[in-house]
């Protein structure tokens, strides 16, 4: 019931007092004006510093992580002084710089003035070496080296060389088959820069397939058909067909980009790293054909850190190919060379993801984008970008020579086309074969791989790598290519193969993989951030829990941003589905 309306509601006297004039104009107070600004101040000589290490680098905030190479290369560790005055350099501020540096595992970090280790010793714990012993090769290395400020040990996820396993990183030097000594004379050496590969000097490249395509003695539009005929898809996992991309791109307004991802991080893959070290002129010439074909501006090459022997060879050749493009552009008025710019990835697989990739290139955070739009409508800076795998751009050449036919007509069991194998662990010649598309794991280990070492038999091998699920022996006659493993919940991906044994267990193999997707998951998304995590702990103990361990696979499969939640569970399901008796705490079978 409503008061009545005579009754006064408030004691008006006392609201009025309650009102503030809100033109009133401020009253002085007694507080004393501040005697600096807020926040870290910017040192003069550590801006010095910055500067003197930074020089050559434009400060612009997508060479954001270029800097940050530059002091720790420099100094060991980043400190934050110097994060301060690179932030004023770059005109952002000091949180958004500490951000991005911590976000990858190569940064490290150390107070203004304290002792840093000169030198960083990183040694493989994912499958392949883990299998070889790596375990005990950084237990031996921390108790050698405890005592030494000089050096710091990590264990790490994988470094591209599974090849040559146990394999560690000394400083920038790749060192297969490590071991405690040899580490050791590489640090009483001082040999800890990169190895060298390929020629020195490196010779200036002929591009025989773009000049012909300059000349008019082909067309893109011939191009475009050759590629179609080759039946090429992208050869760094997805496997999207190559000219579909072409022609998305091709469709879209300038300007256009292009991103080449050489972050190959994948347990079990290093491909990418064998064939640049050899054949890295003829990657270069195919990236140019399809640039000039999709009318791309400007080019990015995205290559890990842990490739430093690659990263200096891949400089070497880019500066000898800088004259040959002048004079191809002098030659043939039509053609603009396409600006070209070499960016060093810092230790975080999330960037294979081409996406992901595309926020590091801009200097952020590698975190997977939501889609769509997809990269080539929506890429570097907002623009058409073309991002393709360097396998995929060496064999456009080929394919120039030889006809897109003859590519296709390659293959075996039903499939089309060649593909580079990354192949590892249980086999007598671990490397990379060329190998027709559809071959089975039984004759790639068999008519390439040298077989099984003595006293070894197949139990059970990863087609795709950590992604990739694991499969048993009794299909090692499946046809390993893209679309052929999906029945049984495994995809090709890479082409990282890693073979088991019966001296090993599938169960160990997928909990690796787990810790190492953990230990790589961006953190963006919940389902991948927390559930590699919880599935870690489920699969450590002696009997697994497969309900719940299904259960979580399921909501990482279905709420992941991007692939990596949504492959990290392929492992578990595969030991789930093939190898339930480890499962219930069994010896192998």
């Amino acid at each position: 019931m409503s008061p009545p309306a005579t009754a006064p509601l408030t004691d008006a006297p006392a609201q009025a007092a309650r009102i503030i004039p809100i033109h009133t104009a401020a009253q002085p107070t007694s507080r004393r004006p501040r005697a600096m600004p807020k926040g870290r101040q910017v040192q003069p000589e550590a801006l010095a510093r910055v500067e003197a290490l930074c020089a050559g680098l434009e400060p612009r905030t997508d060479l954001l992580i270029e800097h940050l190479h530059r002091l720790q290369d420099a100094e060991g560790a980043l400190r934050p002084a110097h994060l301060a005055a690179l932030a004023d350099r770059l005109r952002l501020s000091q949180v958004e710089v500490f951000e991005v540096a911590s976000f990858y595992h190569h940064f490290h970090f150390a107070d203004d003035g304290a002792a840093v280790p000169a030198t960083t010793v990183r040694v493989c714990t994912s499958l392949s070496c883990d299998m070889a012993g790596s375990g005990t090769l950084l237990a031996r290395l921390r108790d050698a080296l405890e005592h030494d400020p000089a050096v710091r040990v990590e264990g790490v996820p994988c470094i591209g060389q599974c090849h040559r396993a146990p394999a560690a990183c000394v400083g920038q030097r790749q060192l297969p088959e490590a071991t405690v000594e040899a580490v050791q004379a590489l640090l009483e050496a001082g040999d800890t820069g990169p190895r060298t590969l390929g020629p020195a000097p490196v010779q200036a490249p002929e591009l025989p397939q773009l000049v012909r395509l300059l000349h008019g003695d082909i067309s893109t539009d011939q191009v475009l058909a050759e590629l179609k005929a080759s039946g090429l898809r992208g050869l760094g996992g997805a496997g999207f067909p190559a000219w579909r991309k072409w022609e998305t791109v091709r469709a879209q307004p300038g300007p256009r980009h292009m991103v080449v991802n050489i972050d190959e991080g994948e347990v079990g893959t290093f491909k990418d790293w064998h064939l640049l070290s050899t054949g890295t002129p003829q990657m270069l010439e195919g990236m140019l054909i399809a640039a000039h074909v999709t009318g791309v501006e400007r080019i990015w090459i995205y290559l890990r850190d842990e490739y430093h022997d690659i990263r200096h060879l891949l400089q070497a050749e880019l500066d000898a190919l800088q004259p040959v493009l002048r004079a191809l552009a002098t030659k043939y008025p039509g053609f603009t060379p396409p600006q070209i710019a070499l960016r060093r990835g810092a230790g975080a697989y999330i960037c294979g993801e081409e996406s992901a990739l595309i926020e590091s290139v801009e200097g952020k955070r590698g975190l997977p984008r939501l889609k769509p739009p997809i990269v080539a409508v929506h890429g570097v800076f907002g623009r058409p970008t073309l991002a393709h795998n360097p396998e995929t751009l060496w064999w456009l050449p080929e394919i120039l020579q030889k006809g897109g036919d003859w590519l296709a007509a390659q293959g075996v069991n039903g499939r089309s086309g060649l593909r580079r194998f990354s192949v590892s662990g249980r086999v007598k010649r671990p490397g990379v074969y060329l190998a027709p598309a559809g071959i089975t794991l039984r004759a790639l280990v068999m008519e390439h791989a040298g077989g099984l070492p003595d006293g070894h038999t197949l139990y059970a091998y990863l087609p795709g790598g950590a992604s990739g699920g694991i499969l048993p022996a009794t299909l090692a006659d499946v046809p390993l290519d893209f679309d052929t493993l999906a029945e049984h919940g495994c995809f090709v991906g890479s082409m990282a193969v890693v073979v088991l044994s019966q001296h090993d267990r599938a169960r160990d193999a997928a909990l690796n993989l787990m810790k190492f997707f953990e230990h790589e998951s961006c953190g963006q998304c919940t389902p991948c951030r927390s559930g590699t995590g919880k599935a870690v702990q489920l699969m450590q103990a002696p009997v697994w829990d497969a309900e719940t361990l299904g259960e979580l696979s399921a909501v990482m499969r279905d709420a992941s941003i991007c692939g990596l939640g949504q492959a990290a569970p392929n492992p578990v399901d595969s030991v789930l589905r093939f190898f339930a008796h480890e499962v219930n705490g069994e010896a192998s079978t």
